[in-house]
């Protein structure tokens, strides 16, 4: 079941891809201390193609340096907008409602965020064919249900491979918008996806939403950066039906929040040591869901305090177990708390989330393999799983499938078990090339194995 890394998804910004393996020989100090996390992937590639799209200049400070964020600038370059880093500020010059006049040849690496919320961009602004390629592992994740909105809108796909996979070519044509449905259960990056190209539409944009938003909180965060781009955004407090007539992005300037995503395997390793650890830099009202499980670890048993950017967890003598528990609103998340389950007084379950199979591996299967090759027990639902208390512990390398969010959470685990190994490290840099260094900051020994 393990993934061969795809390289060619990594990028410069990749700040261990040369390592074959880490080992996490666990601590000698406790594991506590302060870190800033970096940015946030969501708001990153929502800010930045909004910026690209956005009529004038604008400054973001804070934008994520990773291998997504990364490949979303190149994309950008590539269809000619104008992009300078310097420093922690990344300066755009928008195109405006100006028509792309050649052909681009964009390469997303592994990026769900860019695979859906670039192509309608694109495709609303062009008068020449422009091509997209993806990773091979998110050439394996479905993007018809999104085009088929965008095609029954008036824009112009042609799959260039496998019918409804990258890669594919967008063609000119009339984005003339309209009203369409969508389900809401398969992908909130869709949804997000047609709203931002909706303003470039010749009559605006009714979008229904059937069955309930998957993780609806990254819906309002892309409505919400819409507006600070002075796009009117209008919808019902359902989240199942949204208006947006034809609009023009303007520029603005504003410093994107850290990552809650990053910050919760931190939180984590408080809740598991049972020491104290502080990240200094989140803003305590974000829309990101993930910041969420400070909630599931009180239940645990933590202690969380806020006090203005900083957020202090508190990990109790023993987490406790025996308790179902939904993680549907914050389903990146998953794979952390199914890391702290083994170490909990009782199992716990872990429901609603069947559709992180389909992300960068099929999570599910790959946390319940992990897990059993450490010796837990571990029952594999279809949306999730049943962990039992264990001591994990392996001395074969563990697989990271090639997906950031597996890679972090053996490496919570590995903290606390030591002499865990994990191959292809390289892959945290999707979101947080600096995740190893981190928790080294922390008092975890880590060590690093050349190719």
């Amino acid at each position: 079941m393990a993934h061969t890394p795809d390289l060619e998804a990594r990028s410069p910004w990749s700040a261990i891809s040369d390592y074959k393996e880490v080992n996490i020989r666990g601590y000698e100090k406790p594991v506590q201390g302060s870190v800033t996390i970096p940015g946030s992937k969501s708001f990153t590639n929502r800010a930045l193609a909004l910026a690209a799209f956005s009529e004038g200049t604008s400054h973001l400070t804070g934008v994520l340096q990773s291998d997504d964020s990364y490949f979303c600038l190149e994309s950008l370059k590539a269809l000619g907008v104008k992009i300078e880093l310097d420093g922690e500020t990344t300066k755009i010059e928008g195109i405006g409602g100006q028509r792309l006049a050649h052909s681009a040849q964009m390469y997303i690496g592994a990026s769900g965020t860019n695979g859906r919320f670039l192509p309608g961009l694109v495709a609303a602004h062009t008068d020449v064919p422009q091509e997209i390629r993806a990773s091979k592992r998110m050439s394996e994740r479905p993007v018809e249900p999104l085009f088929n909105v965008l095609t029954s809108l008036g824009q112009k796909v042609e799959y260039t491979g496998k019918e409804g996979f990258y890669p594919v070519t967008l063609h000119p044509s009339a984005f003339t918008g309209g009203e369409a449905t969508i389900s809401g259960q398969l992908s909130s990056q869709f949804i997000s996806g047609i709203l931002m190209a909706a303003p470039a539409s010749e009559q605006g944009v009714v979008l229904n939403v059937t069955d309930g938003i998957v993780q609806h909180a990254y819906v309002n965060i892309t409505v919400e950066l819409m507006r600070a781009h002075g796009v009117d955004v209008q919808h019902n407090d359902r989240f199942d039906r949204f208006v947006v007539k034809p609009q023009t992005y303007q520029a603005k300037d504003y410093a994107l929040e850290a990552d809650a995503s990053t910050a919760g395997y931190f939180f984590a390793l408080a809740a598991l040591h049972g020491t104290t650890i502080e990240v200094t830099n989140m803003n305590p009202e974000t829309n990101q869901p993930d910041f969420l499980l400070l909630k599931v670890l009180e239940q645990l048993g933590c202690q969380v305090a806020i006090d203005g950017t900083c957020v202090k967890v508190t990990g109790p003598e023993q987490l406790k177990g025996n308790c179902t528990i939904s993680m549907r609103e914050m389903s990146d998340q998953a794979l952390t708390l199914a890391a702290l389950a083994p170490f909990a007084d009782g199992p716990i379950t872990i429901t609603e989330v069947e559709h992180i199979r389909h992300h960068e591996s099929d999570r599910i299967a790959a946390m319940a393999t992990s897990l059993k090759q450490l010796g837990i027990d571990v029952q594999e639902h279809i949306d999730g799983w049943t962990i039992q208390p264990g001591s994990p512990a392996s001395t074969d390398p563990l697989s990271s499938y090639d997906d950031h969010r597996v890679a972090m959470s053996l490496a919570v685990i590995g903290t606390k078990a030591g002499n865990l190994t994990i191959s292809d490290p390289g892959c945290v840099s999707k979101t947080c090339p600096t995740f190893f260094s981190l928790i080294e900051q922390l008092h975890v020994n880590v060590d690093y194995v050349k190719a």
